[in-house]
């Protein structure tokens, strides 16, 4: 462990920040704070994942994420040579190859321009942040420790060491909590802060499946399914989607009602329904494996959190999922985390937070603009967070069902339409990012058509709160559109039918 001095030690000004969590929400969170030159001590209760021994703990979990442009635009704000490196191992998934029961298959493009969200290795994204944090002189990172309580007026955050059962206390000018949806970070603020908080699991719960390499004429691991594509299995009130991997495998997620899959508790009932409803992929995933992944993968929950406000004066704040849970049917819980990190980032700096102790404040151990950033931030990215989680619950109903019918086509069909015609330009990532690393949202007034999925995930300089109400308007005019096209069909075809009648009756006459 390198050292890192005290920042109370004579001599020394430096602010400390407290990350609680090493996922990829906190270890993004540290190298931002230790780049503005803050002390950083990092605490993770689970042990090192770039371990070998923890490697085998979480083989169970999903192997890869969807990074869209928030996350992206994120990394690059902070540690554009990770974005760089990630970016170069992730796979580009242009659009959803909807997987039909008759085993015809269509492909639905994410964007006219052809912009990708990319499927990216889990552990590559966590454990490369992890090496960067490790790499900083600033920063000290603490696995198999535990926080057991925290006094935020004291200032002082207690830590037991799971391997030697000490406990020890120290103290932070800023805790932040990225802890997960779990998060003791936010269960600590909610006895100093007036927080409302509302959890929900919704009625589904998701188990993951594995689907396997094939081999090519030279006897080499390929895909079995375009890698290009996410693809969705939709069955109305339950979908299968698969993820590629690296490795030329599939990550599967099965999602259903808990009722639904509580009936599959045999090898003959789990296979039968797989037959039934996805035989296409029943072949390429094989009979033994699937019975083998229900079997050893557990059925997992989905819960949905929402939490105001994320601040406690001007010493802690949450971020990621300890903030915001969200289901994920948008891809966004990732890249809404990230975009966390740059959001703070962006507000401490406007608001001049210093990373060394000041004595211009006349209130003893108080920092003024450091409290009003983390005001702002609660003030202005709760609203934001509350419609990308709806959005994300709108999202499923889209993914499961809506995909296969017609009216969904045609809405489709006229919202790229209308987008081409009043949008010819395409808003790249590159040229947004350099103001995103100095402005939270730096885009005004939106002009022209913008598709949500365009919105949500290709345009990061647009707030969520906006989007949603962007698309509400949006989809108001497409339903009075596709009325005036029922309208007009409706009109041709009693044209026609007069036309029709009139002349059969001109031929017998």
């Amino acid at each position: 462990m390198k050292p890192v001095p005290n920042p109370s030690d004579a001599g020394n000004q430096r602010k400390k920040a407290i990350v609680v969590g090493a996922g990829p929400v906190g270890a993004l969170a540290a190298l931002a704070l230790a780049k503005r030159g803050w002390f950083v001590e990092v605490y993770e209760g689970r042990p090192d994942i770039r371990l070998p021994s923890s490697k085998a703990r979480t083989e169970q979990r999903s192997i890869n994420l969807a990074i869209s442009h928030r996350g992206i635009a994120a990394l690059e704000a902070i540690e554009p040579a990770a974005a760089s490196r990630f970016l170069e191992s992730a796979i580009p998934m242009r659009g959803r190859m909807i997987h039909k029961l008759s085993g015809a298959l269509d492909s639905q493009p994410y964007d006219r321009d052809g912009q990708c969200i990319n499927s990216i290795d889990r552990a590559l994204l966590n454990e490369g942040l992890l090496h960067q944090v490790a790499e900083s002189p600033n920063i000290n990172l603490f696995f198999n420790h535990r926080v057991t309580g925290v006094d935020f007026d004291g200032k002082t955050i207690a830590i037991r060491d799971s391997l030697s059962g000490k406990d020890f206390t120290t103290r932070f000018n800023l805790c932040i909590g990225a802890d997960g949806s779990y998060s003791i970070i936010r269960r600590q603020m909610m006895r100093v802060v007036r927080m409302n908080y509302q959890q929900e699991y919704i009625r589904d719960e998701y188990l993951e499946l594995k689907m396997p390499a094939g081999r090519d004429h030279a006897g080499q691991p390929t895909f079995l399914l375009d890698p290009n594509h996410l693809h969705i299995w939709p069955r109305h009130s339950f979908m299968l989607i698969a993820l590629p991997n690296k490795d030329k495998t599939f990550t599967c997620t099965l999602f259903a009602p808990t009722a639904e899959l509580d009936r599959l508790c045999s090898a003959d009932s789990i296979l039968t329904w797989f037959k039934s409803y996805f035989p296409d992929a029943l072949r390429l995933i094989g009979e033994n494996s699937l019975l083998e992944d229900f079997k050893r993968n557990p059925k997992s929950p989905l819960i949905c959190t929402k939490a105001n406000p994320y601040h406690y004066k001007d010493r802690a704040i949450i971020l990621g999922d300890a903030a915001h849970s969200m289901v994920p049917f948008y891809g966004q819980g990732l890249n809404a985390g990230l975009e966390d990190v740059r959001v703070l980032m962006t507000l401490l700096d406007q608001e001049g937070v210093s990373s060394t102790l000041s004595t211009s404040d006349s209130r003893k151990d108080y920092d003024r603009h450091l409290d009003n950033a983390l005001q702002r931030y609660t003030d202005t990215r709760h609203e934001d967070l509350i419609a990308i989680s709806d959005l994300a619950m709108n999202n499923y109903v889209e993914m499961r069902h809506s995909v296969t019918q017609l009216s969904y086509l045609f809405r489709k069909t006229m919202d790229n339409l209308l987008y081409s015609l009043t949008s010819p330009r395409m808003a790249s990532l590159a040229s947004l990012t350099p103001k995103l690393a100095t402005l939270p949202y730096p885009t005004g007034e939106v002009r022209g058509w913008l598709p949500l999925y365009t919105m949500v995930t290709f345009r990061p300089d647009i707030n969520y709160a906006a989007v949603k109400k962007r698309a509400a308007r949006q989809a108001t005019i497409l339903t009075g559109l596709s009325w005036i096209g029922v309208g007009l069909c409706g009109v041709a075809g009693a044209w026609l039918l007069w036309a029709a009648r009139a002349a059969t009756l001109h031929l017998l006459a």
